[in-house]
C-alpha cells in the first residue's frame, strides 16, 4: 500500500483539461429553436434505435441531454413510440435479427419521416460489413437522409446531422445560416 501512496504523491494529479467553451451554441440557440418551431411548426421529436451498435454512439447520444448542449432547449426531444417521432435517429450495423423491427418502426413513423445514421457502422457497416449475421449499413434497409460518420460521432456532430436533416424538410434554413454551430 505505502508504494501506491508514494507514486501517487510523486505523480501528483493526472487529469485532461477541459474543453474549450463553445460559445456560438448558447447564442444561437434561440434561433435554432425558432427555426425548428418555424420548420416543423413544433419540437422535434427523435425514435432512436439500435441496431447492433457497441453502444459507443449511444453514449454520445446521451451526452446530447447534459447541461452542456441541451438539446431539450433547442426544442429537440426524444420520444418512446415512433408514431409521435419525425426523425429516426438509427445507430449501429442493422442485424439481421433487429432488420424487421428497424422496418417496422420506420413505417409507424408518420410522414414525412427523416433518417439519420449515426457512426460508421451505420453509415458504412464499419468492421461488420455485411454477413451472415448483419445487413451491414443502414442505408441497404431504410432510405438514409444524413449520414453521420465517426467512432463514435462527437456530440456536436450529431446535432449538426440531426440539424441538416430538419434542413432538408425546409432546404436553406438552418444548416446554412453562417452563424449557426
Amino acid at each position: 500500500m505505502w508504494p501506491t501512496i508514494r507514486k501517487i504523491v510523486q505523480e501528483g494529479v493526472l487529469s485532461q483539461r477541459p474543453p474549450r467553451a463553445q460559445i456560438e451554441w448558447r447564442t444561437n440557440t434561440q434561433w435554432i429553436q425558432s427555426e425548428i418551431l418555424r420548420v416543423l411548426g413544433r419540437a422535434l421529436a427523435i425514435r432512436h434505435v439500435d441496431a447492433g451498435s457497441c453502444n459507443g454512439c449511444e453514449l454520445e447520444i446521451h451526452a446530447l441531454a447534459n447541461p452542456y448542449y441541451n438539446i431539450e432547449g433547442l426544442g429537440i426531444r426524444f420520444v418512446a413510440s415512433p408514431r409521435h417521432a419525425d426523425l429516426l435517429l438509427v445507430t449501429g450495423p442493422v442485424s439481421r435479427h433487429m432488420r424487421i423491427a428497424l422496418e417496422r418502426t420506420y413505417e409507424a413513423m408518420p410522414e414525412p419521416r427523416l433518417v439519420v445514421a449515426v457512426g460508421d457502422c451505420g453509415c458504412t457497416g464499419g468492421v461488420f460489413g455485411e454477413s451472415y449475421a448483419s445487413c451491414g449499413r443502414v442505408a441497404n434497409v431504410l432510405p438514409v437522409d444524413v449520414a453521420v460518420p465517426g467512432c463514435p460521432p462527437t456530440p456536436t456532430d450529431l446535432l449538426k446531422g440531426i440539424l441538416a436533416a430538419v434542413d432538408q424538410r425546409a432546404p436553406g434554413t438552418i444548416a446554412t445560416n453562417p452563424g449557426s454551430l
